[in-house]
């Protein structure tokens, strides 16, 4: 059954990831793109640019689009589809909420410990390793888009860096040009 599926998937994603949203990017395209298959590389990209756009965090959004895409490109309804996005989400969200509970727990226990300092010490340089590869697997050739998305990328950029313009005023503007360039569908 779908739901199981991806309760497993996201759940194993927020077990096994550590640093946040965009350090969980590269393991949620492994999964959904190149081992389920259930969404192409285009349709991850998209995924990836709505969930940047809409308020939270980013892996947590990025299950959510995707618990609700893959019943529904299975013929699910909307309440199915629905429940797959509540289900992606608890899974990704429950390994986290588990591990913290867990170490305010032991916490008091263990705060002085020299072993648990290290293990801490030895995750900080894994976690930017996993945010780089979220972004080098973000530029890959076939996720290349178009000239048109480099040149507001290229835009927007420099619109926040030296002009000092509002990030929603730019996400705004982008999202004009978008429209402008690419219509609606």
């Amino acid at each position: 059954m779908i739901f199981l599926e991806l309760f497993l998937t996201f759940f194993i994603i927020g077990a096994f990831t550590f640093g946040g949203g965009y350090a969980m990017l590269s393991l949620i395209q492994d999964q959904v793109v190149s081992i389920h298959g259930w969404l192409s590389p285009e349709e991850f990209t998209d995924i990836v640019a709505i969930s940047q756009m809409s308020p939270g965090p980013i892996g947590i959004n990025s299950a959510t689009y995707i618990g609700y895409s893959v019943p529904h490109a299975m013929g699910y309804g909307p309440v199915l589809s629905v429940l797959g996005s509540l289900t992606a989400t608890t899974a990704v969200v429950l390994p986290s909420y588990l591990i913290v509970l867990w170490i305010c727990i032991l916490f008091e226990k263990f705060k002085d410990n020299r072993y648990f300092a290290s293990i801490l010490r030895v995750m900080r340089p894994v976690t930017i390793g996993m945010i780089a590869a979220a972004a080098i697997l973000l530029i890959t050739p076939y996720n290349f888009i178009d000239w048109w998305s480099w040149g507001l990328f290229a835009a927007s950029f420099a619109a926040i860096l030296f002009f000092k313009a509002n990030p929603i005023w730019v996400i705004i503007a982008s999202g004009v040009a978008g429209y402008l360039i690419y219509g609606i569908g």
